[in-house]
């Protein structure tokens, strides 16, 4: 740390399993070195999205900031984090200059997919604990020098706003409605929780999580149908507090059953569907990976989502003009009980970015034009 030319902090869901103070702990570590801070999609929260220091996700549908810094450091330290397929890309080519520490209370992870120079077993508060007191201990120091340069070039990469899509007058992009749905809603006491596919990444990209335990989502277990019942118990849990589901219809069908049980105990979660009647996710790769043979991936018998939420006696909402979508959602927002929001959204938007499989953190996917023989038939059969 007291010598990097380009260190970064890696952090992942074992941040926020360790509890309060290991966010706490990390924060004051990020703010006293002026490292650059970038997390997976279960340890979303635990450094704020709105910090000076934060890249955004890494991984197979992370930032180009996030994933270009993490390929050129010389320092990774993960805290709290798996080394998983949807993080490393290519084993051979995952930050071949860097010096490696990790970070977690489970001894099996450490060395279990990347081979790592500095190995730390430990609950993550603990450690950070001590590991502040250490370096404060030391004097505090840091390559300031370099690290002036390390920003200047991951600044320049940012200007790149890999998140930037085409906007349509006439139909909803997904991006778009997250977009909406994260200003009208990042002022309120705010849980989100998702199913599994394109709504939940770009959920992880667009929606901002300043602190830890405000993100649920079922990360590399990939449940669909996980997200409703999970907002229930969020809301039970916080009676008080705005619980949003991000939803596809594929994934939301799966636990639909718990309409009755959200009316039943009078829980007001709103269901914001991303509808693109499709099984996005798969569709997506299907297109990318497998030369558009497209098996099983359409949706052509969906429910009316809004007779359905009637049924069940609660509201529903349909909104497939972006200039109705502002009010469509506060209308969502204003409604004291459960709310199943219909969003039409574009049928083939595809999430970028994307680390193709069998590629390097460097290599990535920034928009359709670029898809083109992008992925061989050696990255194909990893999926």
């Amino acid at each position: 740390m007291e010598t990097a030319k380009k260190p970064i902090f890696y952090t992942g869901g074992g941040v926020i399993n360790s509890g309060p103070l290991a966010s706490q702990l990390l924060r004051e570590l990020v703010a006293a070195t002026n490292f650059p801070i970038t997390s997976t999609l279960m340890g979303l929260g635990a450094y704020p999205a709105n910090g000076k220091n934060w890249l955004g996700m890494l991984g197979m549908h992370g930032l180009y900031e996030a994933n270009m810094s993490m390929h050129d450091c010389d320092l990774m330290i993960n805290i709290g984090a798996r080394f998983d397929d949807r993080i490393t890309g290519r084993l051979d080519a995952f930050s071949p200059g860097s010096t490696k520490a990790h970070i977690d209370v489970d001894q099996s992870s450490i060395n279990k997919v990347i081979r790592v120079d500095i190995p730390i077993v430990g609950d993550v508060a603990h450690v950070l604990e001590d590991l502040l007191k250490v370096w404060k201990a030391r004097g505090r120091k840091t390559n300031s020098e370099s690290l002036k340069g390390w920003w200047s070039e991951i600044d320049a990469w940012r200007k790149i706003r890999c998140l930037d899509y085409k906007p349509d007058i006439k139909t909803i992009k997904p991006q778009y409605a997250l977009e909406r749905l994260e200003a009208l809603t990042k002022d309120h006491d705010r849980y989100i929780t998702t199913e599994v596919g394109q709504h939940q990444m770009w959920a992880a990209q667009y929606l901002g999580f300043n602190d830890p335990n405000r993100w649920m989502t079922s990360g590399g277990l990939g449940t669909m149908g996980y997200g409703f019942p999970a907002s229930i118990g969020v809301q039970v849990a916080h009676p008080e507090s705005l619980v949003i589901n991000v939803a596809g219809e594929a994934s939301w069908l799966m636990n639909m059953q718990e309409m009755g049980t959200a009316m039943q105990y009078g829980l007001p979660v709103k269901q914001f569907i991303l509808n693109n009647e499709r099984l996005g996710m798969v569709r997506q790769w299907q297109e990318l990976l497998h030369g558009e043979r497209y098996s099983q991936s359409w949706s052509e018998s969906l429910p009316d989502f809004v007779k359905l939420a009637e049924a069940f006696g609660a509201k529903g909402i349909l909104c497939s003009d972006p200039s109705d979508l502002d009010d469509a959602i506060m209308q969502m927002l204003n409604h004291n009980g459960p709310v199943i929001f219909d969003c039409l959204v574009e049928k083939h938007e595809n999430c970028f970015p994307m680390i193709p499989s069998g590629k390097a953190h460097n290599e990535m996917l920034l928009g359709d034009a670029a898809i083109k023989g992008a992925i061989d038939a050696a990255g194909s059969v990893l999926v």
